[in-house]
């Protein structure tokens, strides 16, 4: 029977990979790169083969591979697995680049920076440090090859081929016989006349001054070179000459060598230096340190390598988030850091980070996560917005804070092209149909009119035709002018969704009651609205055959591509409208609806429980409850000063203004702005208005106006003077809107009989407590066991 032995070489986890070898330290180590067989993971693999005749050469190198096996330090080369046969030596490390051919690689792109160097430079002294003062062993190697590079720009220190004792422990140092090596000896060994007192690290400071030479200036030609510093930074020049003194006692200890650099105005006194040591030690620093330090780091990011953006900086980010308590600021630099993702490893480090942040209950967290959506959308799949994403953000609608709701609507410009058909269609019209009728900040009906046409075109057609027309007409009855203009441009932005008999019955008469509007904005963009769908109109009328042409887009699916010529037409720009919402909101904190001249509903004191109040109440507050309840943490500063401005914000203050409209004619729509279904409802803004109010007394007619005539007018602008007469009898108000006079003429009427059943609600409580009374009179003091009934 034969055996046969198994080839060790073979059954290694680890493979060579069938590019060429990188080269490697001089002498006969010969450096490939490789993977791991089970996960092929890259890896560096240094092999040498064992030849006949060099037994002294095969020595060093087994002594290599012992030194590199037992020493651990961040910045020596990481040693992971190893092969010892009687054919070849393999050590596997971490990937690592030859530091020769990575600078001439960074210098070709352009991308090498001084930064990059210097940190490079402190890893090497910082290893130094550690061989000489804690293991009292001297390198004896120190050199442009001996010094190696991984993925994140890390240094490393190898080439231990000849490294020995301080001690004197084993021998002296080993014979290199390598000429390439041996240039870079100090002058005091290579005269040997051992004339001058050396410490143990002389030596390998000398050696060290001449890697700094090749870092900034190339191969080093010969020693006689090291007197010109060349292309080294003055900053570094009086260090690097006591590196490079004749005199081997005058030269630094590794350690003083990083104070002196690290000093104010150092070479390695830096904020990428700085940055680099509180990532070391991130570990055993204080949570408050930790704020501090990423709070700052989005600023510094960008002057960073990207190698060690993607490669250090963003696992101790992942790392912060995931089990630290970082909160918000780790967003700011995580989305930085992730633009030099390639798609593949966004979706795989970024994403589930992101759709854990939307289920935190942090505000601060959640808002920034809101505004900062537009750099991680693109990497997000319709299945993950729908099921992971979008149920959280809706909660936003709902938020009792202005800058949440705000930036929640806002989303939905990102958010709606990857929602599905409820989502978009009826999920989202119900909150966008709340929003826009009762949310107290005016400017956040504003932005929701203005989402609301931006993303139309992504609609059903059933729901365009549902929902368009009305929520528009609803924007223009608005008591705040910025949205009765958004109001214009919906209908503008989205002209081609609409029927020929839609744009003249519905859409025109709305417009035209904008014509005499307050305000002079609301009033320009009205007369353009009105001349763009009389063009539309007068062309089909004059050519009927273009009727098909002009209503292809009313009955077709929802269509990305329209939008986009929309919202290019209106002129709205997300940035703008972002932009005017926060200085409105900061100027206006309590600017709603109900503060308009509508006479409000009288409440009883101490009645807060009655049916008729309470159900009103409730259908407000039902959603709003559950979101409030629980515990969101601190919001921004800014968000918080907005909420401390509110004087009432619960939802009995809600209750008092969530039933009126602006619109008289349709009080039936109170229980209908949940949702967008009730089309009767939304319609009435425009089908059934109230009867026109006569003008003032002392308004000329229109065409009493000098409209254009040679002769101009000298009564100024009408529609001012107009809205002058009408706020000089309006009782005072807090804010600046206008007078609009939204309930006309049945206000009066609407408080009169509000007065009249606050009178009766006020009878029946005295009969009641007349009974009662009677009744306690009547029975006497009440037994014990007895029950009271009444």
């Amino acid at each position: 029977m034969w055996f046969f032995a198994r080839d060790p070489v073979r059954d290694f986890p680890f493979e060579l990979s069938p590019e060429l070898p990188e080269g490697g330290p001089p002498g006969p180590w010969v450096l490939h790169r490789g993977r791991k067989k089970a996960t092929g993971s890259p890896v560096s693999i240094f092999v040498y083969d064992v030849k006949p005749g060099v037994e002294e050469q095969t020595q060093v190198a087994k002594a290599a591979f012992k030194r590199l096996k037992t020493l651990r330090h961040p910045n020596i080369l990481a040693y992971i697995d190893g092969l010892e046969t009687d054919r070849c030596l393999h050590i596997v490390t971490e990937a690592v680049t030859p530091l020769g051919a990575y600078l001439k690689a960074r210098a070709e792109a352009g991308d090498l920076r001084e930064l990059e160097l210097s940190w490079g430079l402190h890893q090497i002294v910082k290893a130094l440090s550690f061989l000489v003062n804690d293991c009292s062993l001297i390198h004896n190697n120190v050199c442009m090859a001996a010094v190696f590079v991984d993925r994140a720009g890390e240094w490393k220190l190898g080439g231990l081929d000849y490294m020995y004792s301080a001690q004197g422990n084993g021998g002296g140092p080993p014979r290199k016989g390598i000429p390439e090596l041996e240039q870079y000896d100090p002058p005091e060994l290579a005269d040997g006349s051992g004339r001058a007192v050396r410490e143990k690290w002389s030596a390998d400071m000398w050696r060290l001054g001449c890697l700094i030479w090749e870092v900034f200036n190339g191969p080093l030609p010969r020693a006689a070179a090291l007197r010109n510093p060349g292309k080294i930074p003055k900053s570094l020049v009086p260090h690097y000459c006591e590196l490079v003194g004749a005199n081997p006692k005058v030269r630094p200890n590794p350690a003083h060598f990083l104070q002196n650099c690290r000093a104010p105005g150092g070479f390695m006194n830096n904020r990428f230096v700085e940055t680099n040591l509180f990532l070391e030690e991130i570990q055993i620093k204080e949570p408050a340190e930790k704020q501090k330090f990423f709070q700052e780091l989005s600023k510094s990011l960008d002057s960073f390598p990207e190698d060690f953006c993607r490669h250090k900086v963003l696992p101790q980010l992942l790392t912060a988030f995931e089990f630290g308590s970082a909160g918000a600021v780790v967003l700011t630099p995580l989305f930085k850091v992730g633009k030099f993702l390639g798609a593949v490893e966004y979706q795989r480090k970024i994403i589930p980070v992101v759709v854990k942040m939307f289920s935190s209950t942090d505000r601060a967290m959640r808002i920034r996560l809101l505004q900062q959506m537009e750099q991680f959308i693109q990497y997000l799949d319709e299945p993950t917005v729908n099921t992971q994403i979008f149920p959280h953000v809706v909660h936003g609608f709902l938020d009792t804070n202005p800058a949440i709701r705000e930036q929640t609507v806002k989303s939905m410009l990102l958010l709606a092209p990857k929602l599905n058909e409820t989502n978009l269609n009826v999920e989202l019209m119900k909150h966008f149909a709340r929003l826009q009728a009762k949310d107290e900040q005016g400017p956040i009906r504003c932005n929701t009119t203005v989402c609301l046409g931006k993303i139309g075109s992504f609609l059903s057609a059933g729901t365009r035709h549902r929902v368009l027309t009305s929520a528009f007409s609803r924007a223009t009855k608005d008591p705040f002018a910025p949205s009765r203009v958004a109001g214009v441009l919906g209908f503008a932005a989205t002209h081609n969704l609409y029927s020929m008999n839609d744009c003249a019955h519905k859409i025109l008469p709305v417009l035209c009651s904008l014509t005499v509007d307050p305000e002079r904005s609301v009033r320009d963009q009205a007369f353009k609205a009105i001349r763009s769908f009389l063009s539309k109109l007068e062309s089909v009328s004059e050519d009927p055959t273009q009727l098909a042409e002009a209503e292809k887009d009313v009955h077709a699916a929802s269509s990305p591509g329209m939008g986009g010529a929309a919202a290019s037409w209106a002129g709205w720009a997300v940035t703008g409208v972002s932009s005017l919402t926060s200085k409105l909101i900061r100027a206006h904190p309590t600017a709603a609806p109900a503060e308009t001249n509508v006479p409000q509903r009288p409440v009883p004191e101490g009645h807060w429980e009655t049916q008729e109040e309470s159900k009103d109440a409730e259908e407000d507050s039902t959603a709003a409850d559950r979101w409030d309840d629980e515990d969101w943490g601190s919001l921004e500063q800014e968000a918080e000063s907005v909420l401390a401005q509110q004087d009432n914000w619960s939802t009995g203050g809600q209750a008092s203004w969530a039933g009126q409209t602006s619109n008289p004619g349709h009080k039936s729509q109170e229980s209908d702005w949940s949702s967008w279904e009730a089309e009767d409802a939304w319609e009435q803004g425009w089908q059934e208005p109230s009867p026109p109010e006569p003008p003032p007394e002392g308004t000329r007619l229109a065409s009493e106006y000098n409209w254009g005539g040679p002769q101009p007018s000298d009564k100024g602008d009408p529609f001012a003077a107009l809205s002058v007469r009408r706020e000089a009898g309006a009782q005072p108000r807090r804010d600046s809107w206008g007078d609009d006079n939204w309930e006309g003429l049945e206000a009066e009427s609407r408080q009169a009989k509000a007065e009249l059943a606050r009178k009766k609600r006020e009878e029946r409580r005295r009969e009641m407590e007349a009974k009662r009374a009677e009744k306690k009179t009547a029975k006497g003091p009440m037994k014990l066991g007895t029950r009271k009934l009444d």
